[in-house]
């Protein structure tokens, strides 16, 4: 069995791929070959999640499609024909039983040239509303994988299947001693892990460096920036005197591997409202201020916290407010009262859909067969 895993660009892109391949290798009967190729972007995200799992990769070319003027649509607009060529070329040599696709523009050209060989197509879509481009893959795919019921309502209703939102099964199973040790807590005082995608968001970074000295008083803080804020928030920290790794402060650009321990240690998380942020937050049941990033690809964030605000099952914060003591003053709410952080752990982990990967890897064994 030859499968094509395609996406990129983010972890919330990457991380279903490879945790969807594990699961495959678990399940698919012992004896029978199974091959994987990566079609996709060539950044180091890519590289170190895909060679972790020992994936061979290949190099697509694709280009971003904006629904804004942009000086990059034209470079882009290139791209995609190039993209579709040398997925035609990679998909002739490896021919593989079916590709699945975690969505994005860079799975455009790949999707695009399955289609022309007629290779069966499975896609994933982890938000309430569809990107610009699992809404184009959507027309070419035999089977669409959802993680929201509502997000059903802009497919082909024969096409859908509710698999729920894949994530790293082990982020669920985090320790909180050893999550002490690798971070080192001091054990003292609440943990409140903040967190923006492996991108980062700027917006709640600089939240929280507003009122840091503040949350040191009361918390100790782990803080993912995102790679490309890093030195910047540990730039205007160290301004106020605040040191990494020091008082409680504990900032790092990513975490991969440390994730489940993070995830074990916090009392609370805070957190942007992607749609795997959020599953990785209901699987594992913690208490959460989220933060939809305005302007996100059609609303995606804002609609996504909208779920969650509607049950009761997290605290929902707009961007605007985050000024003065808004944010601070939530977190006081939250963390001083324990019936609010039972109601939000209780409720959040009913939104969590168990076995969404191998859900998604027994439809990719299913279109395999056919």
């Amino acid at each position: 069995m030859r499968i094509v895993l395609t996406s990129g660009g983010t972890g919330g892109h990457i991380f279903p791929l490879v945790a969807v391949s594990k699961k495959l290798r678990e399940i698919v009967p012992e004896g029978a070959d199974l091959e994987f190729l990566f079609l996709g972007p060539d950044n180091a995200l890519e590289r170190e999640a895909m060679d972790g799992e020992l994936i061979p990769r290949k190099k697509i070319l694709s280009g971003k499609m904006r629904r804004y003027f942009s000086l990059s649509y034209i470079p882009d607009l290139v791209k995609i024909p190039l993209g579709i060529a040398q997925s035609l070329w990679q998909l002739l040599v490896f021919m593989p039983d079916v590709v699945f696709s975690k969505g994005g523009y860079a799975a455009v050209p790949v999707v695009i040239a399955a289609w022309i060989y007629h290779i069966p197509i499975i896609i994933h879509e982890s938000d309430v509303t569809p990107g610009l481009a699992n809404q184009l893959a959507a027309r070419l795919a035999d089977k669409i994988a959802v993680s929201f019921p509502g997000a059903a309502n802009f497919f082909n209703p024969g096409k859908v299947v509710i698999t729920g939102n894949p994530i790293r099964e082990e982020l669920a199973m985090g320790n909180k001693e050893e999550a002490q040790k690798i971070f080192g807590l001091s054990g003292d005082k609440k943990i409140i892990l903040v967190m923006g995608g492996s991108q980062g968001a700027k917006i709640i970074n600089e939240a929280i460096l507003n009122i840091l000295p503040q949350l040191l008083k009361e918390y100790e803080i782990i803080h993912i920036t995102g790679e490309g804020e890093y030195e910047e928030v540990i730039g205007q920290a160290g301004r106020e005197g605040i040191k990494a790794g020091v008082g409680g402060y504990h900032p790092y650009p990513f975490l991969r591997g440390e994730m489940a321990q993070a995830f074990a240690a916090s009392d609370l998380i805070i957190s942007r409202a992607g749609a795997n942020s959020l599953t990785e937050i209901s699987a594992v049941g913690k208490p959460a201020i989220i933060i939809p990033i305005r302007f996100s690809a059609n609303n995606h964030q804002e609609l996504n916290a909208y779920v969650l605000s509607e049950s009761g099952a997290a605290i929902v914060l707009a961007q605007d407010n985050l000024g003065g003591n808004m944010l601070l003053e939530e977190i006081e709410k939250v963390t001083n009262s324990h019936e609010l952080q039972f109601d939000l752990s209780e409720r959040i982990k009913k939104l969590y859909v168990p076995g969404a990967v191998k859900n998604i890897a027994e439809e990719i064994i299913k279109l395999a067969n056919e």
